[in-house]
């Protein structure tokens, strides 16, 4: 029997995934969460050979839980569910320890497909999340560009801004006038910026705003 602990923060979600399952005579969902936080806790307390995580949950995401279970229950594989195929969710994913990753917007049969793949030490990808990841691993762009993107999160939506004109090659001055700001701060901004991220110059935080996909064309060329 396959021993499934499902989390996620909409309870009619929980009961539709739970009664796809259920099809199933070989799995049993064992516990369920609300929220990553709680699906850690259960992950300790029943050892469930699968864990089901949504990716955007309160307390604590499935992302976070997902490198948290790898941690103290690797015996338990980790499956990503979820809405969201984007790049950077499926690299962060993967690089948190993740098996699987699918798509609630999938067939039903991918999902008992999925848990039984990783329950065997098997890895499972939707047929669409697998098709991006083909496209992007070859030149590494993938696991970049979540990187960039994770790197840049801190910032405020004003530096974000002047990163992303960085990168579009403006100087201080020009950025300074696209901003309606005074150049002084353009200065201050972009010395934050790199102190913060840990980077020696504009050059670096260029390439940092190509990667993150901030500047036109960034996300297909790169810089």
């Amino acid at each position: 029997m396959i021993r499934v602990l499902l989390a996620d923060d909409e309870a009619m979600l929980r009961a539709g995934v739970r009664a796809i399952l259920s099809t199933d005579p070989t799995i049993e969902v064992v516990a369920e969460a609300g929220d990553g936080r709680e699906a850690v806790e259960l992950a300790l307390k029943h050892r469930p050979d699968v864990a089901l995580l949504d990716i955007r949950m309160p307390r604590l995401d499935g992302l976070r839980a997902a490198e948290e279970l790898r941690r103290t229950a690797p015996e338990t594989a980790v499956v990503m569910l979820t809405t969201f195929a984007e790049d950077e969710y499926i690299a962060r994913a993967l690089g948190s320890g993740a098996a699987g990753f699918l798509l609630k917007t999938g067939d039903p049969r991918e999902l008992i497909a999925g848990v039984q793949a990783v329950a065997g030490g098997a890895a499972f990808l939707s047929p669409g999340v697998a098709q991006r990841v083909i496209a992007h691993l070859g030149a590494g762009r993938l696991t970049r560009a979540a990187g960039a993107k994770e790197q840049l999160e801190p910032l405020t939506v004003r530096e974000r801004e002047v990163v992303a004109l960085v990168g579009g090659g403006l100087s201080n001055a020009e950025i300074a006038a696209k901003l309606y700001v005074v150049e002084g701060t353009v200065k201050a901004h972009v010395s934050a910026v790199l102190g913060r991220l840990g980077l020696k110059n504009r050059v670096q935080l260029a390439i940092l705003a190509y990667e993150a996909g901030l500047v036109a064309g960034g996300d297909e060329k790169g810089p």
